[in-house]
């Protein structure tokens, strides 16, 4: 999480923060991280946040529940470049209660605070036995609420 003050540049308050460097691998023919790349930071913010709100990867694969990417939209703005330490932040904007939750996501250049993508990631809870959409447990239920408006 960011202090108060660091995140007064980002698109809400309260935003859940995780910090990366791009790594070598990241950095495709063009000279800038590679677009698939993002989705995966989007993952792990949204992992970090889970585990912050009490819903770690354990708990989901203990209650052989998840929740798992429907749609995702993703505005790429300004490249990532070799070098680059990125911020990437998320909170959650809509939330039943019961199947669905809705993300968005800030990724931010860490030395300018300057703003490379905007995303939003709607989610579905599922079994992750059968695949199907299923009813959150009352744990997803109580975590996955509005931290921030859409």
């Amino acid at each position: 999480m960011t202090s108060p003050a660091s995140a007064a540049a980002f698109d809400h308050p309260a935003a859940h923060v995780i910090e990366l460097q791009v790594q070598p691998a990241d950095v495709d023919a063009y000279g800038h991280v590679n677009n698939a790349v993002y989705l995966t930071w989007l993952d792990r913010a949204a992992r970090s946040h889970s585990a912050a709100l009490g819903v770690p990867l354990a708990r989901c694969l203990a209650l052989r529940r998840g929740m798992a990417a429907q749609r995702i939209e993703i505005d790429y703005l300004r490249a990532a470049v070799r070098g680059d330490r990125v911020q990437a932040a998320t909170w959650i904007v809509a939330a039943d209660g019961r199947l669905r939750a809705e993300r968005r996501f800030q990724i931010r250049r860490a030395s300018d605070a300057a703003t490379l993508a905007r995303a939003r990631v709607d989610y579905v809870c599922i079994n992750l036995d059968s695949g199907r959409a299923t009813r959150m447990p009352e744990i997803f239920a109580r975590a996955y609420v509005v931290t921030a408006c859409a």
